[in-house]
């Protein structure tokens, strides 16, 4: 008797689970198309949980550089991630040597060593899409390492044209030459998109339609529309960090250690990455997606939301930590603590850059992060957002999660290349280490006191518990 009781048990649990995952089965009622799980997004690496919440965005103390480009204005945020630290050195070279090394198979592929391609059974691809002797469109074997101390010559041939040539090199020494790290990347322009005469109309019956709008495409040029790859951009840009920005931003000061081995030395690893421009650093988050997308449809993961730079908005409310008054990510008006020190690394006297720790940039994570857990809110780099700068833009944008952006052209007048910075740096005074201090720089511009930091949206609601039924 019991082991029937149990049989019928298992059958009726059986039973139930089958019909949980077939959501096709027409049982007459609405259950939905879930697969039968409920799906969290784990913690992203390196990054913290940032909630959602409102505050209010611009000044808490008197404009005294007089500006007038601020003002007061409640505002609503989503939630999101965003990294611990500014992108370091260390973080930074993973993308460079990725584009290094991508760069590198194409050139072997093309010389006909085939062990750099992709080794999966293409033959029903497309070969407008894959084309096994075109290394262009050809997927590489992201497996394979490249030997770059190959003795075989066919191998070292075909690297050759990736060095510094012979009579270009400094000292006699072999390296890879900065400037043909050129990255190729992509991105969807959703508000081109978005707008209404740019929809795609169907016919009366529903069995075609075409589009009517136009669209401005990367260079600039006003194009019909096509089809729904009249959308997709495409950039091109090198990827190395501008190492000589040490010395171009202080013509009048000793800098040479540091422009021949901030970026590429190991001692230098954890410390955040400069002389990289806005567009870089685009460039360096949608690469960053492409990654974990990669990942993830390797393992059979839906992907999760982009990586990318944070707005004005959310930089600020992240700067906070939640405390919507504060002058500064640590909270109060001050820049020392108890004990007298300075707790940023800004310029803190006339003079004496060293007083708070470091004459330039420092280590990440050297001073105590905020209440949300970001270190260098305030001080070491100013952090590039991805806003266009406006003087009036808080007048216009909305209150829930407001943007301005724009995408200059390499022609564009610079006023229109403007991007907001925020944060201040190593070589500012406190007054730019405030919250709600805004300023810009252009964005093909490279600076030795901007970086920057990603973000990514949460998938879903706010993590916070919150049931209305208890009001």
């Amino acid at each position: 008797m019991k082991k029937s009781v149990l049989f019928t048990l298992a059958v009726a649990v059986i039973a139930l689970l089958s019909s949980c995952n077939n959501y096709e089965a027409n049982t007459g009622e609405l259950t939905g198309v879930g697969d039968g799980k409920d799906w969290y997004e784990p913690d992203p690496f390196g990054m913290v949980f940032i909630p959602q919440g409102a505050y209010n965005m611009g000044p808490n103390d008197q404009d005294i550089a007089f500006s007038y480009n601020t003002q007061s204005k409640t505002v609503s945020i989503d939630p999101f991630w965003m990294d611990v630290t500014e992108i370091t050195n260390s973080e930074y070279k993973q993308f460079v040597r990725w584009v290094r090394d991508s760069i590198a198979k194409r050139m072997l592929v093309k010389a006909g060593i085939d062990d750099y391609k992709d080794q999966r059974d293409w033959s029903n691809v497309d070969p407008a899409v894959y084309d096994h002797d075109n290394p262009k469109t050809c997927y590489l074997n992201q497996e394979k390492e490249v030997e770059w101390n190959s003795e075989e010559e066919e191998v070292r041939e075909a690297l050759r044209p990736l060095f510094v040539q012979q009579h270009e090199q400094f000292y006699g020494q072999k390296e890879i030459d900065a400037r043909k790290l050129v990255y190729e990347y992509y991105w969807v322009d959703l508000k081109q998109a978005a707008k209404r005469t740019n929809r795609y109309n169907f016919n009366d019956d529903f069995t075609g339609g075409e589009y009517k709008g136009t669209v401005i495409d990367e260079k600039g040029e006003v194009v019909r529309i096509k089809d729904r790859s009249s959308f997709i951009m495409k950039g091109r840009i090198n990827v190395y960090p501008d190492t000589l920005v040490w010395m171009q931003d202080y013509t009048y000061s000793f800098n040479e250690p540091l422009a021949k081995t901030y970026f590429w030395h190991k001692a230098y690893n954890d410390y955040p990455v400069v002389g990289v421009d806005w567009l870089q650093a685009k460039a360096f988050s949608i690469w960053r997606t492409e990654l974990m997308k990669s990942y993830q449809k390797s393992i059979g993961e839906q992907p999760f939301q982009d990586y990318r730079l944070p707005t004005e908005a959310e930089w600020e409310y992240a700067a906070r930590g939640g405390l919507s008054l504060s002058m500064y990510p640590w909270g109060g008006p001050y820049t020392r603590n108890v004990n007298g020190c300075f707790i940023a690394n800004f310029k803190p006297l006339r003079g004496r850059y060293g007083e708070d720790g470091g004459n330039r940039t420092l280590e990440v994570m050297k001073y105590a992060p905020n209440e949300y857990g970001l270190y260098d809110m305030a001080g070491n780099l100013a952090e590039w957002t991805a806003n266009a700068f406006d003087e009036s833009a808080y007048s216009f944008t909305h209150d829930l999660n407001p943007v301005y952006t724009y995408n200059a052209l390499r022609e564009d007048p610079p006023s229109l290349k403007r991007k907001v910075v925020r944060g201040g740096s190593w070589k500012d005074v406190a007054y730019f280490l405030q919250v709600g201090v805004r300023t810009f720089e252009y964005q093909d511009t490279a600076k030795s006191y901007i970086g920057f930091r990603c973000v990514r949206s949460y998938m879903g609601r706010d993590a916070m518990d919150w049931d209305a039924s208890r009001f």
